[in-house]
């Protein structure tokens, strides 16, 4: 089973223009997250794929694959889809651009679940972590997961779901994680098929794959890694290389 690791890198950002570019001790972001993705020794092949020329050089300078993406896209998934659709792979998994701090143990967790028994039901997988406060249950900048007895996907939302009508039922809640390793036939799929209303609606592109039928395992983890949103982020990732 050959398996991949993209980066989908896109230089702009609402947020955060040029995020991926700035220097976090000594080193733009985009590059340590790829250096990181690599060091995990988990992956035949680790690329970027990118919009930008500028991210592209730096990421080949620094020794690392860059793929130009060939049209604009609206999401990673897109981009990512368009990247591998003519490479020899069996599992592509979607690292973000933005996590320089990414983790072998959680990408080890959705690479495994295509070895175990129910492997021949999943088109992808992906994580969540268990959230406790009602501050971050109820923040639609939190996307959160419902999932059946065999932690399939059953649902996502900016919503606070399972709503707590009954506080003492004992229902936990999850906050989705946006790590992916997908089947290539299935993101080739979610590139090929369009956005419903759904989607649509609560801006959470992996309902699209819900939609539609595919099947989404979730793993559990505990990990809390540092996305580069904000210059804020950036500022508490430096004092991580520090340390």
């Amino acid at each position: 089973m050959k398996i991949i690791a993209m980066i989908p890198a896109r230089y702009g950002a609402t947020r955060f223009p040029g995020k991926l570019m700035a220097d976090l001790g000594g080193k733009p972001v985009i590059v340590r997250t790829y250096l990181a993705t690599l060091a995990t020794g988990l992956f035949d092949d680790v690329y970027v794929v990118t919009d930008s020329e500028i991210i592209r050089d730096v990421v080949e300078k620094a020794g690392g694959q860059a793929i130009m993406s060939r049209k604009e896209h609206e999401c990673g998934s897109d981009r990512i889809a368009e990247a591998v659709e003519d490479l020899d792979i069996d599992i592509v998994v979607n690292v973000q651009g933005d996590e320089p701090f990414v983790k072998k143990e959680p990408l080890q967790a959705v690479i495994d679940v295509f070895k175990g028994n129910d492997a021949g039901k999943i088109d992808l997988a992906s994580l969540m972590q268990e959230i406790t406060d009602w501050k971050d249950i109820t923040d639609p900048n939190y996307v959160k997961v419902i999932v059946d007895k065999d932690n399939f996907a059953l649902y996502f939302s900016r919503s606070a779901i399972p709503y707590p009508r009954d506080k003492t039922a004992g229902a936990r809640y999850f906050e989705h994680i946006g790590v992916y390793a997908f089947r290539k036939q299935a993101i080739l799929d979610f590139y090929r098929l369009p956005m419903r209303p759904l989607e649509a609606t609560e801006k959470v592109e992996c309902i699209r794959y819900l939609e539609y039928g595919k099947k989404i395992k979730m793993v559990e983890t505990s990990y809390m890694g540092i996305e580069i949103d904000t210059p804020e982020d950036l500022v508490k990732a430096a004092k991580l290389i520090k340390d």
